[in-house]
């Protein structure tokens, strides 16, 4: 679609049933706040130009908006008279030309950049506005769109809604689109002689109506357009968004032994042949190559897992974890900022953080990384070939050779040089007939 764009993001909204305080449109769905789901979507749909309307005190939300979208403009509401009233807080950026303008709720998570692009369409055939519809399967509540002769003349909320109107169960979704040509006049327009005394968005399309201006509406599903206003939606968004994402992933050709027990996040990214056991946890940031098996229990959050890795089961995966081509992690293993080389294997029990493992290395079980004195973290680095017993503690800084042997139990304070075995544990000392006097003394 060849029309510049300006998107209008309205997340003034309090979001007091939230029952948190955190600001509602900051609440994650998939690991990512639902104002920047709105936000990627409107800017994939071809939105040109962003202004997010946030309300007073609400540096959180305008810090959101401003990673997601860095030119994005923020501007304030700082009375909440509607969202007429609100769309009319970006009056600068609508004085500036524009082909089309689309007003979104940051609260509704699931809209995807294709119901944008439909919400648009009517505007390049001659629409002056477009709104957005579904059919509930409960109107009460929902604004009613209002249909003669094909045509959209108004949207009547629910408590200026005749018995007859309320009767309609095509309902307004909320998200709007404009003619930039015009806007400001039809913005002007609107008066606050309703229920609540606010200046509602809605009456544009009578408005328009009115002026001989043609009003459309697009219609969406219903579970597509739901908003968030409580924890309860915002566990079935959630619920909604992560069918979405197992989808996709099966469609893309991921098996997962049982879809429903796998959380995604929005930017976990598959290769090919990729197997993923149950109760398999994604946070953001993860990327995982051909070939990967990730075993049941497994918590994966900023990795990356290169082609055919094993992985798990009870493993977890921090940020900055990397994992070479054919490494293996295997079951309680914890990596953090670390690097396995091609082949590198830590099979259990094993700890490591801030490490650089080299290729066809071999960790035994209980082996952790000390990097951290209370105050710093610092580097392990074990070099290609290196075999590491179990029970061992590397105290950083300190390096592994190549080839290197260190001796199960050991505490290595020291460098490694290439080819060594390192030892550094106490002296074993036994003592004859010990156990039987211990008891008899323990029995009398």
């Amino acid at each position: 679609m060849n029309r510049s764009c300006l998107a209008i993001i309205l997340a003034a909204g309090e979001g007091t049933r939230m029952r948190s305080t955190l600001p509602k449109v900051l609440h994650r769905i998939a690991g990512r706040s639902m104002l920047a789901h709105v936000l990627a979507e409107v800017q994939e749909a071809g939105a040109d130009r962003l202004v997010v309307v946030v309300g007073p005190d609400h540096d959180r939300v305008a810090a959101e908006a401003l990673k997601v979208a860095p030119h994005a403009e923020i501007v304030v509401q700082k009375e909440r008279l509607g969202t007429a009233h609100a769309v009319l807080a970006a009056k600068e950026a609508l004085k500036q030309p524009v082909d089309d303008v689309v007003v979104a709720f940051a609260d509704t998570p699931l809209i995807t950049a294709d119901v944008f692009s439909d919400l648009r369409k009517p505007l390049a055939s001659g629409a002056a506005v477009s709104v957005l519809g579904f059919e509930a399967e409960n109107p009460f509540g929902y604004g009613r769109l209002l249909v003669e002769d094909e045509k959209l003349v108004a949207i009547r909320e629910e408590k200026e809604a005749s018995d007859q109107e309320k009767a309609v169960r095509l309902c307004n979704a909320g998200l709007m689109a404009f003619q930039g040509e015009g806007l400001l006049d039809i913005l002007n327009a609107i008066g606050n002689d309703n229920a609540k005394g606010e200046f509602y968005l809605t009456d544009a399309v009578s408005i328009a109506a009115a002026a001989g201006k043609l009003a459309s509406a697009v219609y969406a599903d219903e579970e597509t357009v739901k908003g968030v206003n409580d924890k309860v939606q915002l566990a079935s968004a959630e619920a909604t968004m992560q069918q979405r994402l197992r989808n996709r992933a099966l469609v893309a050709g991921v098996t997962m032994t049982a879809p429903e027990t796998v959380f995604l996040s929005f930017d976990t990214c598959f290769g090919k042949d990729v197997e993923i056991e149950p109760n398999v946890f994604f946070a953001p940031g993860v990327s995982v190559g051909d070939g990967v098996t990730i075993h049941a229990y497994s918590h994966l959050e900023g990795a990356t897992i290169k082609n055919n890795v094993s992985v798990g089961p009870f493993a977890r995966l921090r940020p900055g974890a990397v994992l070479g081509e054919k490494a293996k992690v295997g079951n309680f293993v914890e990596i953090k900022k670390t690097e396995l080389g091609e082949g590198a294997k830590v099979s259990h029990l094993t700890y490591l953080g801030d490490a650089t493992i080299g290729s066809d290395v071999n960790i035994g079980a209980g082996t952790i990384t000390c990097n951290y004195d209370g105050y710093d973290k610092f580097q392990t680095v074990i070099r290609d070939g290196a075999f590491i017993g179990s029970n061992s503690s590397l105290v950083a800084p300190v390096v592994v050779g190549q080839g290197a042997f260190v001796g199960s139990g050991s505490v290595i304070t020291g460098d490694v040089p290439d080819n060594a075995l390192a030892i550094a544990r106490g002296i074993q000392v036994e003592k004859k007939d010990w156990a039987t006097k211990f008891r008899k003394t323990k029995k009398k």
